[in-house]
């Protein structure tokens, strides 16, 4: 069991991140489990659930990729990377993250908890739930893996714990090249479907908060249920409190611009339109981030 406690007490005044550098391909063995120092981490109950969350999510995502796999099996080119590529690298940090919280957090049977997850997210992972379009569903990833980008460059940034510090980093860089993937896709999958601005954009809003409210929340449950859950308690309000602190955390620590500048992408914006639709999406990234 992991102590109730809020973010670790920082000033909260906004600062840029700490850069990351590029990585190169890496391996679960490069990861010193056992050079974890779990007095920096130990009473920390926003980084422990933060953490269980994301490797829920990134171990389930081999269902996913099968479903994008399948979505996309009449184009070798994309298939073949989302099965040989992208799977292996997504389980991978699932694998990763996962064995992190049972070094770190050794009482939270991750097993058993992440079982039941699996169970309910399962159901949501099927074609029919992808969007009606190849070039829009690459745009929805571009989304994803933009999201996934900036979770890791914050945790990166706000973590004192060297081991998770550099497993962060290492996630960011392989989730920024997914994005470059999803993206050059997307632009090939564009030029066939001719889809309109409004079409795009209505979708890169939609699949940005579907994936907070969605994965997160079900993960979040699932956490709860195992750690939390008691006489007079309430997931509804817990899990507000948890994105209130995460609020905290991302204001300090997330990216600034990179994920601004990511959301756009698809939109192939001509240069004068850049300055109006970068503030909304300064507004949109906001309150995603639940600033």
């Amino acid at each position: 069991m992991v102590p109730e406690a809020t973010v670790a007490q920082r000033p909260i005044a906004a600062r840029p991140p700490t850069p990351l550098r590029s990585r190169t391909p890496w391996r679960l063995s490069d990861i010193d489990y056992g050079a974890i120092d779990r007095a920096r981490v130990a009473n920390d109950s926003t980084l422990f659930t933060l953490v269980t969350m994301a490797s829920f999510v990134e171990t389930g995502s081999d269902l996913y990729a099968h479903v994008l796999v399948s979505y996309f099996d009449q184009d070798p080119e994309v298939a073949g990377w989302l099965a040989q590529s992208w799977e292996h690298e997504e389980v991978q940090h699932g694998a990763a993250l996962r064995a992190y919280v049972e070094h770190a957090w050794p009482d939270f049977d991750w097993q058993s908890v992440y079982d039941t997850f699996f169970e309910e997210y399962a159901k949501t992972c099927t074609v029919p739930d992808l969007e009606p379009s190849h070039a829009l569903e690459l745009a929805a990833r571009c989304v994803v893996e933009m999201g996934t980008a900036t979770l890791y460059s914050s945790l990166h940034d706000y973590v004192e714990e060297p081991v998770l510090k550099d497993l962060a980093a290492r996630i960011y860089a392989d989730e920024v090249r997914h994005y470059k993937h999803f993206y050059r896709y997307f632009r090939r999958y564009q030029q066939r479907e001719g889809h309109g601005r409004w079409r795009v954009g209505r979708t890169l809003a939609k699949r940005m908060f579907a994936s907070r409210d969605d994965d997160g929340y079900c993960a979040y449950r699932h956490v709860w249920r195992a750690t939390r859950m008691g006489e007079g308690s309430s997931v509804e309000r817990d899990y507000q409190a948890f994105l209130d602190r995460v609020g905290t955390l991302a204001r300090r620590h997330a990216p600034r611009e990179l994920p601004v500048d990511m959301l756009l992408r698809p939109l192939s914006l001509p240069a004068p339109a850049l300055t109006g639709a970068k503030a909304v999406a300064r507004t949109l990234y906001r309150c995603w981030l639940h600033a």
